[in-house]
């Protein structure tokens, strides 16, 4: 019994640290721009890791938008979301989004994810019906990007 009162506890408080970690990490980041030309914002080290990783610096320029909401229907439900990081081209007709994940184990709630980003991607072309639509997880831990949705 005191063996699954600590498993509880031990549980109740990663998952605390998770969400307050990831919070934070979700603060960090969305003041982070990468500008050549009027000079680059936001954490310092965060700064660095982004502006020496070429994949991540087109989602962190000055057009790029963060904490964007969106909502609409999917399969007779309002659903209502808020993308992490947000890049239209009007020129190319192209959408490209970005969720952060702060996990350590990446299959742990991947498809919970996946699900989540097809969400917005079915959010984003009911708004962009002419557009390409592509969605990637940020997996802040070893900062690797991975493209999960294309539509």
């Amino acid at each position: 019994m005191i063996q699954n009162l600590n498993n509880f506890l031990q549980k109740n408080m990663s998952r605390q640290y998770a969400t307050e970690s990831g919070t934070k990490m979700h603060l960090l980041l969305q003041g982070v721009v990468i500008d050549a030309n009027n000079g680059n914002r936001g954490d310092n080290e965060l700064v660095s890791i982004i502006s020496n990783k070429p994949e991540l610096k087109p989602f962190f320029v000055l057009d790029a938008k963060t904490e964007v909401p969106i909502a609409g229907i999917i399969h007779g439900v309002f659903v209502s979301r808020r993308i992490d990081r947000l890049l239209i081209n009007d020129k190319d007709k192209t959408v490209v989004f970005m969720d952060y994940k702060t996990d350590l184990n990446k299959t742990e709630f991947y498809d919970k994810y996946k699900k989540q980003l097809l969400e917005y991607a079915e959010l984003l072309c009911s708004a962009y019906p002419k557009y390409k639509i592509n969605g990637f997880i940020l997996w802040t831990h070893d900062w690797q990007l991975e493209q999960v949705v294309s539509v």
